[in-house]
This record gives structure tokens, C-alpha cells and sequence, in this order.
């Protein structure tokens, strides 16, 4: 057998997903039904996950580490790396906007009851069109293949990756502010955001484990900053 290569896209799902694993290890909370994930608001259960995704392609430490040749063990040459960087930003900010059309049509299919499979489609067209700015492409049916939304536990609550989002682009950006390569930093930092978001789970607002992990209320910037979208 050869050995395992991952897809970009694949590498951030195994990083997102070692973000939902750790909040359940490192837990502190000796009640299960707040340990981990539990209890946790729809608003914030995707915080450690995003969190730990932004990680893979942003930190120079990480990236040394994954970014090699299976068999010469060879870094990504610069010029790779930074045409890596521009594909990924490439049409980004269509690319939210997709993002929030789906958190809002999610809310919309479970909020109204509709008279027929016309009508839900004819509203999620004027919909992309208006989220997007983009003409929809016809026949195209988008909720048939929402799974998060009908073969995941997500149903109305789809928005909070959107909104999870602002919030882990925000403590990372406590990082990168402090320097990726300050070891010592970073490792203090990652020392209070275990203390306090991983630790306390459901036991504790999500919003009172931000403060006391960034010490104030979440800001959007960050996020925008990671998509290239502004340099504020």
C-alpha cells in the first residue's frame, strides 16, 4: 500500500474535526451532560472545530510540518505555496455569501410551511439572487442536497458556523497578534483557550468563555482579515 495523500479540503475537515475531539478530552466539567460539546449553544458548537482549522494554512509552523513531498519530505516551494494562497482566496467573497444564503435559506425552509415543491423552489432562486448578487443557475435544487440540514443534526441551525466563524477567527487572530512564532506565546495562549473554552464546555456561556479567553467581546474583523477581504 502507498501512502495516505489528503486534498487541501480534506486536511482542513481533519483539523475542524480535531477541534470538535478536543473540546470532548480536554473538558474539565464533571457533569456529562455539560462536558465536551453538550449544552453547548448552536451558536458556538462549531467554535473549537473553526478554530482549529484556521491552523492548517495559516500558521507557518503548522504549515512546514504538513505541506511536504510523501517520499523527499521537501517543503512546498514558495512559489507554490503563494499560488496556493491565491486559489484559496479566489472569489471569496461570493463564496460567503453563498455561505450566508444557506444559513438563511435553512431558517426560511423550517420556519414557513410551504404549499409545494414550486414554491420552496421558486423562493431559494429569489433568495440566491438576493444574498448573492448572482443570478442562481437554473434547475439547480440545493435543498435536495442540504444534508447538514436533513442528514445531520443542523436543521435551523446551519447559521452557526457563519457566527462560530467570527468567533474563531477572533481567537486565533490572539495568535497571530502575539506572533505564530513565538513559541512561548503561543503556547500560553493555547494554554488559556484549553483552561477555558475546551475546558468548560456547556457548563459555562460561550460568550463568557470568549471574554475570558480574549478578554473581550468578539469582533468581526479577524475573520474578514483571514479571507483577504480587508487588511484592517
Amino acid at each position: 500500500a502507498g501512502p495516505v495523500l489528503m486534498f487541501p479540503r480534506e486536511v482542513v475537515t481533519l483539523f475542524h474535526e480535531w477541534g470538535h475531539a478536543l473540546q470532548a478530552m480536554m473538558t474539565t466539567q464533571k457533569e456529562g451532560m455539560a462536558a465536551g460539546s453538550n449544552n453547548v449553544e448552536w451558536d458556538a458548537i462549531e467554535f473549537p472545530s473553526q478554530f482549529m482549522q484556521d491552523f492548517a494554512f495559516n500558521d507557518p509552523w503548522t504549515w512546514e510540518r504538513i505541506a511536504r513531498h510523501h517520499s523527499t519530505g521537501e517543503v512546498m516551494p514558495a512559489n507554490l505555496k503563494q499560488a496556493f494562497e491565491t486559489a484559496t482566496k479566489a472569489r471569496v467573497g461570493l463564496s460567503v455569501l453563498v455561505r450566508v444564503y444557506s444559513a438563511r435559506l435553512d431558517l426560511q425552509i423550517h420556519e414557513r410551511d410551504w404549499a409545494s415543491v414550486e414554491e420552496l423552489s421558486g423562493f431559494q432562486t429569489q433568495l440566491y439572487s438576493e444574498a448573492t448578487m448572482a443570478p442562481d443557475v437554473p434547475g439547480r435544487c440545493p435543498v435536495c442536497g442540504f444534508r447538514h440540514i436533513f442528514a445531520g443534526a443542523y436543521a435551523a441551525g446551519y447559521y452557526s458556523y457563519r457566527w462560530a466563524e467570527v468567533l474563531s477567527s477572533d481567537a486565533f487572530g490572539a495568535f497571530q497578534e502575539a506572533g505564530l512564532s513565538n513559541s512561548t506565546a503561543v503556547r500560553s495562549l493555547g494554554q488559556r483557550f484549553s483552561a477555558t473554552v475546551l475546558a468548560d464546555g456547556g457548563g459555562v456561556h460561550p460568550r463568557d468563555l470568549f471574554r475570558q479567553f480574549r478578554g473581550r467581546d468578539p469582533k468581526s474583523g479577524a475573520m474578514l482579515r483571514l479571507y483577504g477581504l480587508t487588511t484592517d
